[in-house]
Order: structure tokens, then sequence, then C-alpha cells
């Protein structure tokens, strides 16, 4: 169980951190972009390391206030959330 959260996770996080790099890069080129709304919502569902990082290093959504806040926000309910699940699974 514990192997299916890992790969979950590592998968999550760079679909995440690709999909920022390609509104990104479509935002300089005047495309179609990618709702917002898709872009938390991978953060939520567990991308929240990938979407900092495509943050940080492709300097994208950085000024907007729901997610320079928002993706902070959810990678710490991410964490609580992992290390109840990781005490659970120890406590068995």
């Amino acid at each position: 169980m514990l192997a299916m959260l890992i790969y979950y996770l590592i998968t999550i996080n760079v679909l995440t951190f690709i999909v920022y790099g390609v509104d990104k890069w479509k935002a300089h080129r005047g495309r179609w972009r990618v709702p917002e709304a898709t872009l938390l919502g991978l953060t939520a569902l567990g991308g929240s390391v990938g979407a900092w990082l495509a943050m940080q290093l492709f300097r994208h959504k950085t000024q907007k206030k729901k997610f320079r806040y928002g993706v902070p926000a959810i990678f710490v309910l991410q964490l609580v959330a992992l290390l109840l699940f990781l005490s659970m699974l120890t406590q068995h």
C-alpha cells in the first residue's frame, strides 16, 4: 500500500509540474491556456510539490494570491494527511 502511494505521489507531481510548464509555455505564445481550476485541482490531488517547483522554476503564477498562498497551504494539508496516514500504518 505504501509503495502504491509513493508511485502515485511521484506520478501526480511530475504530471503537475509538466502541466504548469506547458501553461507557462502557452502563456508566452499567446495560446489557449490551462484553466486555473485544472492547475489547482492537480495541486489538490497530491501535486503540491510539483506545483511549487514549477512555480519557482518557471516563475509562473507566483503573483496570483490563490497560487502564492494556496499551493503552500495545500502542501501543508497534504503533509499532515500523509503523516496521519503513516502513523496509522505503523500502529497496525
